[in-house]
C-alpha cells in the first residue's frame, strides 16, 4: 500500500502550482492582477508591427478607452456610441479574436457632454471566475455571467457630475466592489456586495471642497489601490486636495494627507513600504508615502515629493529599486524609489496617455499614434526597439503569458512571439 501523506502532499502542492498558473493566466482589473502594471506569465515579444507578431487583430465597436481584462479564454472590453447612449460589453477568444459576447448592458437617455480625449467607456471592468463587473460611472455598473453574457444585477442609482466624463476603474476586494465617484458636485465611495450589488458601505469624502471655486477642481478619475499593511487590509484613494486611507471591509477612514491638486488620473503603486501616488493637475506632483497613523499624517508620513517629471494621466511602474514615470509629452524619468533622486530622464516622443508595462527587465511604453518604445529597466537609459502600428492607443494594455493586448482607436489586438 502506498503511503497516504506523500499523496496528500504531492496533490496539495499540485493544487497550488494550477492555483498559481491560473493566477498568472489572467489580468483581472485595471494594471494587472499586482495593480503595478506587471506582466505575469512569460516574457513579453520585444519586436511587431502589422505584419509581424500580430497573432489577432479584431475591430471593436464604436469607442472606448477601457483597457482589456483576460480570465481563461475570454478576452473582455467596454465600449459605447459616440454620443453616449448606448453602452457595450463585448468580449472576445483569446485565442482567436473571435467575439463570442456583445451585450449592450444600458441605455442612457440624456449623457453628459464629455472631454474630447475621453469616452463613455473608460472606466475598465474587472473580471473574475464566472463574473464580470462593468462600470460606466455616474450611468451604471453591472454584473454578467460570464459564460452567457446576461446579466446577474445592475445599479443605476449611484451619481455624480464627472463633468469631463468617467474614468475610475471598479476593484475588488474580497467580497466588495470598490466605486469611487468623485464629481464636481458630490465626491465619495461605495462598496457594493458583489453577489447581490446591494450597497454595503457609502463613505463621504472628509475633506470640505465647497471653497474651491469651481466644480473642475472636486473632481477626479483615480482608480483606488488595495494593500495589506502589517496583516491590515487598507484600501488606499487618491482624491481632488486630500488622498485617503480606508478600511476597505467598513468604509471608516484611517488616515490621510492633504496637498492641493486636483483631478487625479494615475493609479497609485506600493512597493519597498512606500505609497506612490500623484496630486493631479494644479499641483503635478508624485509623493512616496509611509501608510500608517491616524488622522492627517501629512506632515508626519510623506518620505518625499517630486515635483518635476511627472505625468497627468500615466500610472507609475516600478521595477527594482526605481521607479519610473511616463509623462504625457513622452519623457521617461527613472528616480530611485526610496529617496526620490533622479537617475535619468529620456525623451521618447510622440504624446502618451496609456500607462507603461513591465515585463522581466524591459519597460514597455505605447503612444497615442501607434508607436511603442521598449526601453531596458536599469541605471541607464537604454532604448531595446521601437515598433508601429496602424493604431495609436489611450488605453492601457494587458500582458499576460508572454502576449500583449492592446486596445487601438478602433480593434483589439493579440501580440505575441
Amino acid at each position: 500500500m502506498r503511503p497516504i501523506q506523500p499523496i496528500i502532499h504531492s496533490a496539495c502542492v499540485l493544487a497550488l502550482l494550477l492555483a498559481d498558473l491560473s493566477q498568472a493566466a489572467n489580468w483581472p482589473q485595471f494594471r494587472g492582477p499586482a495593480s503595478d502594471g506587471s506582466a505575469v506569465g512569460g516574457d513579453l515579444p520585444l519586436k511587431w508591427s502589422e505584419q509581424e507578431n500580430i497573432r489577432w487583430k479584431t475591430r471593436i465597436h464604436d469607442f472606448g478607452h477601457s483597457s482589456p481584462v483576460v480570465w481563461g479564454e475570454q478576452v473582455w472590453v467596454t465600449t459605447a456610441t459616440e454620443d453616449g447612449k448606448r453602452l457595450f460589453a463585448v468580449c472576445c477568444e483569446r485565442a482567436t479574436g473571435r467575439i463570442v459576447h456583445d451585450v449592450q448592458v444600458f441605455e442612457v437617455n440624456l449623457p453628459d457632454s464629455i472631454n474630447s480625449l475621453n469616452t463613455y467607456a473608460t472606466p475598465t471592468a474587472v473580471i473574475e471566475e464566472g463574473r464580470i463587473y462593468v462600470h460606466f460611472g455616474t450611468y451604471g455598473t453591472a454584473c454578467l455571467d460570464t459564460s452567457n453574457g446576461q446579466q446577474l444585477w445592475e445599479r443605476t442609482d449611484l451619481h455624480c457630475k464627472h463633468i469631463q466624463g468617467p474614468a475610475s476603474s471598479p476593484i475588488l476586494v474580497g467580497k466588495l466592489l470598490i466605486l469611487d465617484f468623485a464629481g464636481g458636485d458630490v465626491q465619495f465611495l461605495a462598496a457594493l456586495d458583489k453577489t447581490t450589488g446591494k450597497t454595503a458601505w457609502l463613505r463621504n469624502r472628509s475633506e470640505d471642497l465647497s471653497h474651491l471655486g469651481s466644480p473642475l477642481l472636486r473632481k477626479g478619475h483615480c482608480t483606488p489601490l488595495s494593500i495589506d499593511v502589517a496583516g491590515r487590509p487598507l484600501l488606499f484613494s487618491p482624491a481632488s486636495h486630500a488622498a485617503y486611507a480606508y478600511d476597505p471591509t467598513t468604509g471608516e477612514e484611517l488616515w490621510k494627507v492633504l496637498h492641493a491638486g486636483d483631478s487625479v488620473v494615475s493609479r497609485p503603486l506600493f512597493g519597498h513600504g512606500l505609497l506612490f501616488f500623484s496630486t493631479g493637475f494644479s499641483q503635478e506632483e508624485i509623493w512616496a508615502l509611509r501608510p500608517g497613523g491616524h488622522g492627517d499624517v501629512t506632515q508626519t508620513h510623506v518620505a518625499w515629493k517630486l515635483t518635476e517629471g511627472v505625468p497627468r494621466k500615466t500610472s507609475p511602474v516600478l521595477v527594482g529599486t526605481c521607479l519610473y514615470l511616463l509623462q504625457d509629452d513622452g519623457t521617461m524619468t527613472c528616480v530611485n524609489a526610496s529617496t526620490g533622486q533622479v537617475v535619468w530622464q529620456q525623451r521618447l516622443g510622440g504624446q502618451f496617455a496609456a500607462s507603461p508595462v513591465t515585463s522581466a527587465d524591459r519597460i514597455y511604453c505605447f503612444d497615442q499614434r501607434g508607436k511603442a518604445t521598449v526601453l531596458a529597466a536599469g541605471p541607464s537609459a537604454k532604448p531595446l526597439a521601437v515598433n508601429q502600428l496602424d493604431e495609436g492607443c489611450f488605453a492601457s494594455p494587458a500582458a499576460v503569458d508572454g502576449a500583449l493586448f492592446l486596445r487601438g482607436k478602433t480593434h483589439l489586438y493579440r501580440i505575441g512571439n
